[in-house]
């Protein structure tokens, strides 16, 4: 049930593919223009790969959907230009509390320290996200895309493949070097290529509500175990922009999914919960959900990202946070290989990364389902020991899982060069990089993501030598001024230090003191060319 009219649709428009003798090819297609297909085809273009983006459908804006954002989802969008429209518009928040029954159980801060410029997290509808990535889209001359535009069919081939596109006017083909598929949970593309989810289907139904109302509830992060108004059961609820509201109900595996859509059901449970009936109801739905992936998300020229790679329960905001930071992963590993700066290669360190977060975060989900919806006596018995004891016992507050929020991945991988010496602070060997407020040469305040963009770089912490030569170096004191100290200690800097910085910010290697050849192989070792450990 949706009762929010759509609020941003977009006209099909004839292309010059459609009118070409033979297929026209293009260095990147990527289908599905939800957030992380948005992301990806934005990625590209800003590197300066021409892409085409094709959707079926022409408009956004059908419900929610997902609408939590975690700090390192931000900075990407920042980086690819679109976080401030998000962050004007959506409500920041970083406590979360667990109840049982009435009680509050513990809270907890996601962000404690200050110095970074994104918050923990914000919450924003789907749709005001996926409106700015299209704007976004709209400004830049290397993206083509095209609504109404729905793939039917794939051919790969040894070099390419080959797209049959179905519009409004009749089909089309056209050639890519690669394809990266972004449509979703019922992917077509993976469909057409007979791949099927390995993992586990879990039976419990959940309903999920967007409530709009005037309400005094604070901008956190509310789940209830077992609540009076929804008794043995779980809720749990978000605050979203334009006075909107986010409440999840756990309704058990036995629930009729139409049944429990009808708002003679909906609205008496939102009632009970809200304790009065002063709410309209923009849009319901009942889910079950899934903790599966591919076994490979690189298939020949075809690479998978986002839900049609992977799928988990919402709990712990893992779906759009993941897939993004899917598209971040990939995006700067084809522009080299499409440059010819890499090997193509360097595209199978993706599958070997982003399928390595996968697992990690169908980890937790997967515990976080268990333990908010014990499928077992056994589990059940353990669950309701933990939240009795977690009354009372710091220990077990740790144990209470209501869904472990979105972190960013480390990358253990063959990308990165292994540290030599002791390093203190918080920013680790294959993690994104922790933010720092800077100044830049003129004395403005910059941030360190901020000042760092998406390129390969090196920061030197000058110790009296010469700089290192060759590729980008931010100089610490020169180009950005620790001011604060922040960066110090973030990154355990003393003279002499020496850090490199993949294009997607994450951190590759550092050393204490500067080795030309060191880096020359750490960089190599990078973008997955040979070269040994430094």
């Amino acid at each position: 049930m949706n009762t929010r009219k759509t609020l941003y649709q977009f006209g099909y428009r004839r292309c010059r593919d459609q009118d070409a003798a033979f297929p026209v090819r293009h260095p990147v297609v990527v289908v599905g223009a939800g957030p992380v297909g948005l992301c990806a085809a934005i990625d590209l273009a800003q590197r300066g790969v021409p892409v085409v983006l094709l959707d079926d459908a022409d408009r956004i804006g059908e419900g929610s959907r997902g609408i939590c954002y975690a700090k390192r989802t931000l900075e990407i969008l920042d980086r690819l230009g679109v976080a401030q429209p998000c962050l004007e518009r959506g409500v920041t928040w970083k406590v979360g509390k667990v109840f049982q029954r009435d009680d509050l159980l513990y809270a907890f801060d996601l962000l404690p320290e200050d110095g970074h410029k994104m918050p923990a997290f914000i919450n924003l509808q789907q749709y005001y996200l996926e409106h700015a990535l299209v704007m976004r889209a709209g400004e830049l001359p290397d993206l083509d895309l095209r609504w109404r535009n729905k793939v039917i069919g794939l051919k790969p081939r040894n070099d390419g493949v080959t797209l049959t596109v179905e519009t409004p006017e009749g089909p089309y083909d056209l050639d890519a070097d690669w394809v990266v598929a972004a449509d979703g949970a019922r992917s077509g593309l993976r469909g057409m290529l007979g791949l099927e989810f390995k993992g586990e289907v879990f039976e419990d139904r959940f309903l999920i509500a967007d409530v709009k109302m005037q309400g005094d509830f604070p901008p956190e992060r509310w789940f209830w175990f077992d609540p009076p108004f929804h008794e043995g059961r779980s809720a749990l609820l978000h605050k979203q922009p334009d006075d909107v509201w986010r409440i999840d109900l756990q309704l058990g595996p036995d629930a009729d999914a139409r049944q429990e859509q009808e708002p003679e059901r909906v609205m008496p449970r939102l009632r009970q919960m809200l304790g009065h009936d002063n709410f309209t109801l923009e849009w319901v739905s009942v889910y079950t959900f899934q903790c599966r992936r591919l076994e490979r998300f690189v298939h020949g020229r075809v690479i998978f990202a986002g839900d049609a790679a992977h799928q988990v329960s919402p709990f712990g905001a893992r779906g759009a946070n993941s897939g993004i930071q899917d598209a971040e992963n990939l995006a700067w590993k084809l522009a080299l290989v499409l440059k010819g700066e890499a090997p193509e290669r360097l595209i199978e360190t993706y599958d070997l990364e982003r399928s390595a977060a996968a697992d990690e975060n169908i980890g937790h989900s997967t515990r976080s389902t268990d333990f908010i919806a014990p499928r077992s006596a056994q589990e059940l018995r353990f669950r309701d020991a933990v939240l009795s004891l977690a009354r009372h016992v710091p220990f077990a507050k740790r144990m209470v899982n209501s869904g472990r929020l979105s972190m960013p991945s480390t990358y253990e991988t063959p990308l990165s060069t292994p540290d030599r010496d002791a390093w203190a602070g918080t920013a680790r060997l294959g993690a994104p990089l922790p933010d720092a407020p800077m100044r830049d040469r003129s004395g403005r305040p910059v941030w360190l993501l901020e000042a760092l963009g998406g390129e390969e770089t090196i920061i030197h912490v000058p110790n009296g030598e010469a700089p290192p030569a060759g590729r980008r170096v931010v100089t610490i004191g020169e180009d950005l001024i620790d001011e604060g100290g922040y960066f110090a200690r973030r990154f355990d800097a003393a003279p002499g230090s020496t850090y490199l910085i993949r294009p997607d910010q994450h951190l590759a290697a550092r050393w204490r003191h500067m080795e030309p050849s060191a880096i020359e192989r750490a960089s190599r070792r990078l973008r997955g060319l040979e070269g040994g450990s430094a």
